[in-house]
């Protein structure tokens, strides 16, 4: 075995950096989140709408109509189903009149004007869903089962190319949910919902919020890197 993985291998993994580095951002940008929501769900919007009332409005002006809003349990745990048609809100966002709960019932409407006019980075996306959760769950086993065989460089090589499907689903998402937060601020000042400090106050909701999808995509693409570095050339520097 080389001086890489003697030494490397048993005693210090510089990669490890790289770990390091995800974690600090995922920390960072979940914290910003957190604070910057629960700043602005203590702020009442003057219509006095509720988060769920806000998305109904926002549908019916945009000429959805076949798109459900059901109350979902937890905090934050906001989506939109495309398959179903159908947007949930948590808790927190579902019964509140605060301007950060109508940005993000905002937000998700966005993701149905999106899928009611055919996005395209959206469709891509939804596509991506079944080989992504395969690429997060099969990816490091299979480089592992590698590694148990004899560092089988093929099995490594699938299993790298599999977790990559994983991490362009990540980075797919980012201009989904940057535009899906740039027609929501739009909407809810083009249908008159809000004021325009309001909707300032919800535009720095949505920034916070943008910064967890960034640190997710930021994160994976070093988890991809890490594996590369480890095992990309591994069995021909063995050689």
């Amino acid at each position: 075995m080389g001086y890489y993985g003697g030494y490397y291998g048993y005693y210090f993994d510089p990669t490890y950096f790289l770990v390091l580095i995800g974690a600090v951002l995922c920390i960072w940008a979940q914290t910003r989140v957190n604070s910057t929501y629960r700043k602005y769900s203590r702020v009442r919007s003057r219509s006095g709408m509720t988060g769920a009332q806000a998305a109904q409005r926002i549908l019916q002006m945009s000429g959805i109509c076949d798109v459900r809003i059901e109350h979902v349990a937890g905090s934050l745990t906001d989506h939109y189903d495309p398959s179903n048609k159908v947007l949930r809100l948590s808790d927190s966002v579902y019964g509140s009149d605060s301007v950060a709960a109508i940005g993000v019932a905002a937000h998700e409407c966005g993701h149905a004007v999106q899928h009611h006019r055919g996005y395209a980075p959206l469709t891509f996306r939804t596509a991506l869903v079944p080989v992504a959760n395969i690429g997060s769950m099969a990816g490091v086993p299979i480089i592992l089962l590698g590694v148990l065989m004899g560092m089988s460089q093929t099995l490594i090589q699938i299993g790298i190319w599999v977790f990559a499907l994983s991490v362009l689903f990540q980075i797919v998402t980012l201009p989904v949910e940057f535009n899906a937060s740039s027609r929501a601020l739009a909407m809810l000042g083009d249908y008159g919902m809000l004021e325009q400090g309001e909707v300032q106050g919800c535009r720095k909701v949505l920034s916070a919020a943008a910064l967890t999808y960034v640190a997710a995509a930021a994160t994976a693409i070093l988890q991809l890197l890490r594996l590369i570095l480890l095992f990309g050339g591994r069995g021909r520097r063995d050689d």
